[in-house]
């Protein structure tokens, strides 16, 4: 069976809008799974990738890792997953399955290396894997997800990068009763962060420049809301948090957040600013603090991930666009224009 020709949304250079295009889907091999995407969310880091801010960005680029839709064909060996229902696809694709990192169900820690679901070198087609901007897209059974039917799909898909990608520390950092939780910021991330670390059972003070979001978080569930900018406010909780979710993308002072923290206590950078970030001596050794750094999850810890959501009801809080409108978007995004995540729907690609 020959590669398949699908309609996407990418560009060809950092200049370019993104506009309609062709590429190619593989064939299917025996573990393959085909799904038509009915939604797929926009990211952070699609725009980084798309504006080449990390420098390696593989043109032509087809963006998109948070992707949900309906199985349409299997492969002959395909045992999880059967045509009609309903699965999805987070940022990664395919890992060695052999390393330590993989066969602790860490994949996103790959020793070879991490194949993710748009932006790395394809190892079928050549060139770069393409992302959910798509009609269809082609994964092995291994790496994709099943969705709990009750999640709303819509938005649901945020929660393949964005919920794993705050879930994942949450856990491992032990949110929890007892607890006094730092969420830095309230965006796509920071917004399901508050959620996840409440229905996890601490309790969560937000920490936000923007003072129209000090309502709002509480509105999501947070017990506190500070405005970063007033020091009299940021006095109060010195060496009163267990640790910090800090969700910023952009260039910030993690050391005001540092000393915010009880003693053995971590800000856990899971925001990918482009610039390094200054960390003072002082603002370390002072109460043995940490300065971590947490990226998504692996596939079973995503699925966790998708079942607590599930359970607790959670899922983002969404702008649903046409692929049309997408450039548009992507503007908006940078700057901080939406509450709290776009999420195109993908029958607008028939258009």
């Amino acid at each position: 069976m020959e590669a398949k020709t699908v309609k996407a949304y990418g560009t060809e250079a950092t200049d370019v809008p993104l506009h309609s295009l062709n590429i190619k889907r593989r064939a299917l091999l025996p573990h393959d799974v085909e799904m038509e995407i009915l939604y797929c969310g926009i990211c952070h880091s699609d725009l980084h990738q798309i504006k080449n801010d990390f420098g390696h960005t593989m043109f032509p680029i087809v963006p998109g890792h948070e992707i949900v839709g309906k199985v349409t064909r299997v492969g002959e060996h395909v045992n999880k997953f059967k045509i009609g229902e309903l699965a999805a696809i987070g940022c990664i694709i395919d890992s060695c399955g052999k390393c330590e990192s993989c066969e602790n169900d860490i994949e996103q820690f790959c020793d070879v290396g991490v194949t993710f679901s748009f932006n790395s070198p394809d190892k079928y087609l050549g060139g770069a894997t393409l992302g959910g901007f798509s009609q269809t897209y082609v994964c092995n059974e291994k790496y994709m997800l099943h969705v709990p039917e009750t999640l709303d799909l819509a938005s649901a898909a945020p929660l393949l990068c964005a919920g794993i990608t705050v879930y994942s520390p949450l856990r491992h950092w032990q949110a929890g009763p007892g607890k006094m939780v730092g969420i830095l910021g309230i965006g796509g991330l920071g917004h399901l962060a508050i959620k996840i670390a409440k229905a996890m059972g601490a309790h969560v003070v937000v920490f936000t420049t923007s003072p129209s979001k000090v309502e709002d978080a509480k509105r999501l569930g947070a017990d506190e809301a500070v405005l970063s900018t007033e020091s009299e406010q940021m006095k109060k909780y010195v060496r009163k948090i267990n640790f910090i979710i800090d969700t910023v993308s952009a260039k910030h002072d993690v050391n005001t957040y540092l000393n915010l923290l009880k003693h053995d206590g971590s800000v856990v950078l899971v925001g990918l600013p482009p610039e390094p970030l200054e960390v003072s001596a002082f603002s370390v050794v002072s109460g043995r603090h940490s300065f971590s750094g947490s990226n998504i999850g692996g596939i079973a810890e995503t699925q966790e991930m998708l079942d607590f959501c599930a359970k607790h009801n959670i899922a983002a809080d969404i702008e649903l666009i046409n692929i049309q409108q997408v450039n548009e978007a992507f503007e908006r995004l940078e700057k901080g224009d939406v509450k709290y995540r776009f999420v195109i729907d993908m029958a607008s690609l028939k258009k």
